[in-house]
């Protein structure tokens, strides 16, 4: 997923617990959906940071072409720190309702009845 064209916002926002919980009918259920995907996206843009990253990896001494280098990395850092948090891409995401997830408890005790 390219979340760099999300639609999440930047700073944190207020939301209706109580509303959002509707999906899954418990708050803390929500909760944890949430955090999972949340986790997930950290992992993935911690990846895709760490592979830019090492293209300006180098083992030469310092050189001219280094600070320029330098600058560059700056620059793709930057662009990453202003992305939204992981959590607000995640709660956007469930409000949205483009995440999917099942609790396999709650699947058991319908298949059970």
């Amino acid at each position: 997923m390219d979340y760099k064209k999300t639609n999440a916002p930047v700073t944190t926002v207020t939301r209706d617990m109580i509303a959002m919980a509707d999906q899954t009918g418990n708050v803390y259920e929500t909760v944890c959906i949430i955090g999972k995907r949340a986790n997930q996206i950290a992992a993935d843009l911690k990846k895709e940071l760490e592979k830019k990253l090492q293209e300006f990896a180098s083992t030469t001494t310092e050189t001219l072409e280094e600070v320029s280098e330098n600058r560059e990395q700056i620059e793709v850092s930057k662009f990453y720190e202003k992305l939204p948090k992981p959590t607000l891409i995640a709660t956007q995401e469930y409000l949205e309702h483009r995440l999917y997830f099942s609790n396999p408890l709650k699947e058991k005790d319908h298949l059970n009845d």
